[in-house]
């Protein structure tokens, strides 16, 4: 039995994307995602609010989701078989998982060690098959591009437009979530294609009189991968937000246009920063999310520290991966377990001189 018209994310907004009536929908029931204030973050004296967009709690775990249920819809229906993309670990869980429940192969290709573990994990246990490469995620990016051109294979990362077109219904629930469109939207930039749909999203519910304003977009990159901040592309992009680690983003014309549109800027972060950020969320607002997303909130701290927010403002952070793809990189900065003697004293001495 198929789920209910309203719960698949396709058929909530199917008059703002491109797919066709009689396509079959490959669908896991993503979108749909919670928009939770942050009650650490938010600024009551100076009445600014805060709120997470996180998507890490789609059906594969991160934001590429709600792009691949239209990529791969679209190229089943188009009569492709097999679909390809590069990366650095979001986008391949996402195509392994959509392409195993439309019936596609899946191949992906990926920089060798430059993979979060429980990433590599879900391609393969979806059935992907994993092509690993001596370099980067942009050395990968121009080969699938060629291998498109060159074998009956459908690309799926976010050159593909049917991505965007699904990733930009996160700006669609926001709205609905809110009533209005935020004053400031914060987000990661890697690859740049969520920064440009989002942007996509807001225009199109503006120009069908949902909204009448857009909020101020705020592309946020690690120090180590910022080619936005340098003005070119970085030839050895490195950091611990290992989805972001991106030197030649794709979107980057779309992007530049989202930013200069909305009058908004790109900022970077440490990696020291991006940890920082990673633990406030998880310690004191009980949300896990991988490194790259806590980029957003790195800057938005840093932001407010500065004061450029304006009193009163309303503010989208879009927590783009749950941290449990990125488990070794959460454990490493934690305290590790206290060894104890099976026994209720030992327990107990263990609570009391933390609690004391």
């Amino acid at each position: 039995m198929s789920a209910p018209a309203e719960t698949v994310l396709v058929e909530r907004y199917r008059s703002f994307l491109p797919v066709p009536n009689d396509a079959d929908i490959v669908t896991l029931d993503e979108g749909d995602t919670p928009l939770v204030r942050l009650h650490t973050v938010s600024d009551p004296s100076r009445s600014i609010e805060v709120y997470a967009k996180c998507e890490g709690l789609n059906p594969t775990g991160s934001f590429k989701d709600r792009g691949m249920t239209v990529a791969v819809t679209m190229a089943a229906s188009e009569g492709s078989h097999a679909i390809i993309c590069a990366s650095t670990g979001n986008t391949s869980a996402s195509a392994a998982a959509y392409a195993a429940r439309g019936g596609l192969s899946a191949f992906v290709v990926i920089p060798e060690g430059k993979i979060a573990l429980g990433k590599l994990a879900q391609a393969m246990m979806h059935g992907a098959r994993v092509i690993q490469i001596e370099g980067n995620f942009d050395t990968g990016m121009s080969i699938v591009k060629d291998m498109a051109e060159t074998v009956p294979v459908t690309l799926v990362n976010s050159v593909n437009p049917y991505r965007l077109h699904g990733q930009k219904t996160a700006a669609f629930e926001i709205i609905d979530a809110l009533g209005r469109a935020p004053d400031y939207h914060f987000l990661p930039v890697g690859n740049a294609g969520n920064i440009s749909a989002y942007w996509m999203g807001y225009t199109e519910y503006r120009d069908a009189g949902v909204v009448s304003e857009r909020p101020v977009m705020v592309g946020c990159q690690a120090s180590g991968a910022a080619p936005f901040l340098r003005g070119h592309p970085v030839d050895e992009p490195e950091t611990i937000a290992t989805a972001i680690r991106i030197g030649c983003p794709q979107s980057w014309a779309l992007a530049n246009q989202a930013q200069e549109e909305s009058r908004g800027w790109f900022r970077e972060s440490s990696d020291e920063d991006i940890l920082t950020a990673q633990k406030v969320l998880a310690e004191r607002e009980g949300i896990f999310c991988e490194p790259a997303s806590a980029v957003c909130i790195a800057g938005l701290i840093a932001e407010l520290e500065c004061r450029t927010i304006p009193s009163g403002a309303t503010i989208v952070c879009t927590l783009t991966g749950h941290g449990l793809k990125d488990p070794d990189t959460a454990i490493a900065q934690s305290p590790q377990p206290v060894k104890v003697s099976p026994d209720p004293t030992a327990v107990r001495g263990v609570i009391l001189e933390e609690i004391n």
